[in-house]
């Protein structure tokens, strides 16, 4: 879903198949905002033609992407020279686009932020807020990260008490065999909020929730700043141990029961 400055850019096409692009919006002067809630890599073209239209109609125009979700954020390193580096290539598309300012959301990997030009992070401290008010009696709850890397990278952002996890994984497959807490003791009779970046089937939570059954939570919850879809082929939502799901709009554009979805909120 893109937009500009605030209005969806409506999208049809030529019978050829080429884009019918048109804005709600015209205006152009002094700062102009595009917001990408990526869907898929076809979006690219849109704001491609979106961001040379605006630096057309006004050169000096002040220019913002708001891209909550890094695509290829994955891809953060090549192993052979048949890889693809898509990371790499898809931050240069970015860059050529030469954007005064590109906002993200709690990127998958720092290599993705620090390929993208005038970038600025924005750290999910909110909407992990937004979660803990709608959580019941969230004061004396625990933070559980899923492992060290999530532990690293959220524990500084609340003074919190909090365990983390570690993954024992098959080193032929590199699946999850089994999730072992560090200090299971903190959780016994307790709420817990998991939290982390990314889900997608949510294998890593299930095995990182039933760990904490075993120790003895009372109610868990999961923080997940960017949702896939995908998140319904898995067991998270139907095997009891979780009983919310919070994400923002980032990429998820699905409904359920279980999953309250924040609107992300860049303001520049």
């Amino acid at each position: 879903m893109i937009f500009f400055n605030g209005e969806p850019v409506r999208t049809s096409s030529f019978p050829d198949g080429t884009p019918l692009l048109r804005t709600d919006s015209n205006g152009f002067v002094f700062r102009s905002v595009i917001r990408w809630l990526y869907d898929n890599e076809d979006e690219c073209m849109t704001v491609w033609h979106l961001a040379n239209h605006i630096r057309d109609k006004d050169p000096d125009c002040y220019m913002v992407l708001e891209l909550p979700y890094i695509p290829n954020a994955r891809m953060d390193r090549v192993k052979s020279d048949t890889e693809v580096f898509t990371l790499k290539w898809f931050a240069a598309f970015i860059n050529s686009l030469h954007f005064n300012s590109v906002l993200v959301l709690d990127p998958h990997s720092n290599v993705s932020s620090a390929l993208i030009d005038r970038v600025r992070v924005e750290t999910p401290e909110f909407y992990i807020g937004k979660a803990l008010e709608a959580i019941p009696n969230s004061d004396g709850l625990v933070f559980c990260y899923p492992d060290e890397g999530a532990a690293k990278r959220y524990s500084e952002l609340f003074r919190r008490e909090y365990i983390h996890g570690i993954k024992h994984r098959d080193w032929r497959t590199g699946k999850i065999e089994r999730l072992e807490l560090t200090t299971p003791e903190k959780v016994k009779g307790r709420d817990v909020l998991i939290i982390d970046d990314i889900c997608s089937k949510g294998g890593t939570f299930t095995f990182t929730a039933k760990a904490l059954k075993e120790a003895g939570a009372s109610h868990i919850y999961l923080y997940v700043t960017h949702c896939e879809n995908t998140i319904f082929d898995g067991a998270v939502l139907t095997d009891g141990l979780i009983e919310r799901v919070f994400t923002t709009n980032s990429i998820f554009r699905g409904a359920h029961d279980k999953i309250t979805v924040f609107e992300v909120n860049n303001d520049d």
